[in-house]
């Protein structure tokens, strides 16, 4: 397993914008697994290891785009129409055996390849057939309704490039050049824990002072939706000593580790101090609302990836930082998620030199263009605004103050979410 060298990050700085912690990341943060093949069926969701280049044509042949008749393009009688006798059929998987002679229509069906000599294909609807003769209306261009050899892909092309997350498209081009199996990166190991005196599972009994654990729940669907496998270390209570043991019996097992809570600086917060005693933090907060207490950092050699305490902080944070990091440790090369402009339809002040990222939906505007509406409760530990919203409006720094109708950038959760 390749790990991380000890200055893989090396961000440096008390204080870090989103905007620099996405550029280091980007140049420094490289694939920690091993590779493996695997059969198609089982590739989906998986990151490409080695690029896919195409052995033959695709189609392989000249095949009719629809159901129909194969003439030659010269024997049409222009600007009238043209009787021709059928002399043959083609079907998909059944081409016609041998040439096509001139002066003469074969019955031909879509896929099935053109035979040899005609160029071009009527469609049925527009002929008809009586006796064994075709009567084709003038009018037609030469070379109509042929789809041409490799006029999806021509052999020796590079379709799929490594570092590619394969969706059911990718998969369908590799079957149609006749791959059976792909060289991909292993899942990524990632070893999960929350912390916190005050939480429980769900199902637990729930004594006074405690709460259900949302957190990690949700981190692990998060980090599945990724293609990672995930270890579910469970709760870990407030005590040093032993989040330290936790976190160096992960690193021995796991390429990256991922926590939520305690990783602020009060009297309860161990988080921050374990992971210096056997690794090093490269930074613990970056310059952003919700999620300033995030931290990036390593045990031993391992990545660590140490998320806020609060549900609405966990997601933004993951979403925009986590993701991109998970992605490219196994082997992905994920790009920025499109914003799109729209309407703000609210008001809201926010500090200059912090990126703000603030749960909306979006309404249609009554001039037309989409308004975001911010959910009315925007608290971090408020979990029904992330249900309920439909993305992110991003704030960045310099900005100071949004007023209803300005333009902003929207992010919706499709961009990020898998």
């Amino acid at each position: 397993m390749a790990q991380l060298s000890d200055d893989c990050f090396a961000f440096g700085g008390e204080l870090l914008s989103m905007a620099a912690a996405l550029e280091l990341l980007e140049a420094r943060a490289a694939p920690v697994v091993a590779t493996e093949r695997v059969p198609l069926a089982a590739a989906h969701g998986r990151i490409l290891a080695e690029p896919v280049t195409a052995t033959q044509d695709v189609p392989p042949h000249d095949n009719s785009a629809v159901d129909g008749y194969a003439v030659f393009f010269d024997d049409l009688v222009p600007g009238a129409p043209t009787v021709l006798p059928v002399t043959g059929r083609a079907a998909a998987g059944h081409p016609l055996p041998g040439p096509a002679r001139r002066g003469a229509a074969v019955r031909i069906f879509t896929g099935a390849p053109m035979p040899a000599g005609p160029d071009t294909v009527l469609m049925q609807e527009d002929c008809s057939e009586t006796d064994g003769t075709v009567r084709i209306p003038p009018g037609i261009a030469r070379g109509a309704n042929r789809r041409r050899a490799g006029e999806d892909v021509k052999a020796g092309a590079t379709v799929l490039a490594a570092g590619l997350r394969l969706r059911a498209q990718a998969l369908g081009l590799a079957a149609a050049l006749g791959v059976a199996d792909l060289a991909v990166y292993r899942r990524l190991r990632v070893a999960l824990f929350s912390t916190g005196d005050e939480l429980r599972d769900p199902g637990d009994a729930l004594p006074p002072g405690a709460i259900y654990d949302a957190n990690r729940c949700m981190l692990r669907a998060l980090l599945e939706g990724l293609g990672a496998h995930v270890t579910d270390l469970g709760i870990l209570a407030d005590e040093r000593a032993g989040i330290r043991a936790a976190l160096a019996a992960a690193a021995r097992e796991h390429e990256l580790i991922v926590t939520s809570g305690g990783m602020s600086s009060g009297e309860e917060d161990h988080v921050k101090a374990a992971v210096e005693a056997q690794g090093r933090l490269h930074f613990w907060r970056l310059a952003i609302k919700p999620g300033r207490p995030v931290a990036l950092g390593q045990v031993g050699r391992v990545p660590f990836l140490g998320l806020p305490g609060n549900p609405g902080a966990v997601l933004v944070t993951f979403l925009m930082l986590a993701r991109p990091l998970v992605l490219r440790l196994a082997g992905a090369h994920p790009a920025a998620p499109r914003r799109f402009r729209v309407n703000a339809g609210f008001a809201y002040d926010k500090r200059a030199n912090r990126c703000e990222y603030v749960r909306v939906r979006l309404e249609h505007g009554t001039e037309g263009g989409w308004v975001a509406r911010k959910f009315p409760r925007d608290g971090t530990g408020i979990l029904s605004s992330l249900v309920e919203s439909e993305g992110l409006a991003e704030i960045g720094e310099g900005i100071v103050r949004i007023e209803p109708g300005m333009s902003i950038d929207f992010i919706p959760f499709g961009e990020v979410l898998e």
